[in-house]
């Protein structure tokens, strides 16, 4: 009993093991236990915590905070209210995740933000509220001039508009999917090849400009495996006019990874795929100039910059 007691108890913290070694006791204190037995039940003391007290990931495995557009604000909600508080930014829903007792909100911070002041609103099951201010800086994104062979790419006739609307609205609803189970929260590099292209950049296709750039592009030879960062859902798989053959991923509480130009989709809508899963094949379908991996990450509804989720090397 006193062993479940303390335990729990070191769980409740956000600390490491072996911070709470010196504070966890498992058994009262008696003067007439042997040094022998005093090993044993400190090693007892060790696997116990190690079996029952596991790290809170999410206290660990928090993107990098970087308040700019195309950044993620993290901001702690005070109080450990039971069930799991709610927030939204711009009235959308955004991420919240278990940090130690307490929570943490993960805030995606559209691309076109201008640079002020900002608060996200927070409701508790009890039904009190609070907001919790914070400030977004600008940030110069880089141009980048593309030419694009196919002219209809870069400026579709009426036909092909009639499909991107399609498109539009499948890739909204994809966006809006929210899986209740935070399933990760930090990534692998889904594919091995040559960054050629990075997020927020101010696309120009041929000498006419468009909307900046929401993800990366990794170049590699057309086949080349794509696998799955993190744990997560398949919420849909597609074609579209301008991403080709295209994935979408849902990683819990609005967050999400996208996988466009694809010349082979391995998956299905509904699966459970998990880290290191190959779920598909780089290749050049779409609007491109060569074979790449286009990967997006995405926050309430919005893209942000992939590089702040991947684990650090």
């Amino acid at each position: 009993m006193h062993i479940i007691t303390v335990l729990t108890s070191c769980c409740s913290t956000n600390l490491t093991i072996l911070e709470m070694l010196p504070t966890c006791k498992v058994f009262p204190a008696r003067q007439r236990r042997s040094s022998d037995v005093s090993q044993r039940s400190g090693l007892l003391t060790i696997v116990l915590i190690i079996l029952l007290c596991p790290l809170h990931a999410s206290a660990l495995d928090l993107p990098t905070q970087q308040l700019t557009p195309g950044g993620v604000a993290l901001l702690r909600i005070p109080g450990t209210q039971l069930p799991r508080p709610e927030a939204s930014y711009d009235d959308k829903p955004v991420a919240i995740v278990r940090t130690g007792p307490g929570w943490t909100a993960m805030v995606g911070i559209p691309l076109l933000t201008p640079a002020g002041q900002y608060e996200v609103r927070v409701r508790y099951q009890d039904g009190s509220r609070l907001t919790i201010p914070f400030a977004v800086s600008g940030k110069a994104y880089p141009a980048q001039h593309l030419t694009i062979a196919n002219k209809r790419k870069v400026n579709p006739n009426e036909q092909d508009m009639a499909r991107i609307r399609r498109d539009r609205t499948s890739i909204a609803n994809a966006k809006r999917y929210r899986h209740p189970e935070q399933l990760a929260t930090r990534f692998d590099l889904p594919v091995k090849g040559t960054n050629s292209s990075s997020f927020g950049s101010r696309r120009f296709f041929n000498k006419q400009p468009r909307r900046p750039h929401g993800g990366m592009d990794i170049a590699a030879p057309t086949g080349t495996p794509v696998y799955a960062p993190g744990d997560g859902y398949v919420v849909e798989t597609g074609d579209y006019f301008f991403s080709g053959q295209c994935i979408f991923l849902g990683h819990g509480n609005g967050l999400q990874t996208f996988y466009a130009h694809l010349s082979q989709i391995d998956v299905r809508p509904g699966e459970l795929v998990k880290r290191g899963q190959k779920i598909g094949e780089v290749g050049a379908t779409g609007r491109v100039t060569g074979p790449h991996l286009h990967w997006s990450v995405g926050l309430n509804q919005t893209w942000i910059d992939p590089t702040l989720f991947l684990h650090p090397q």
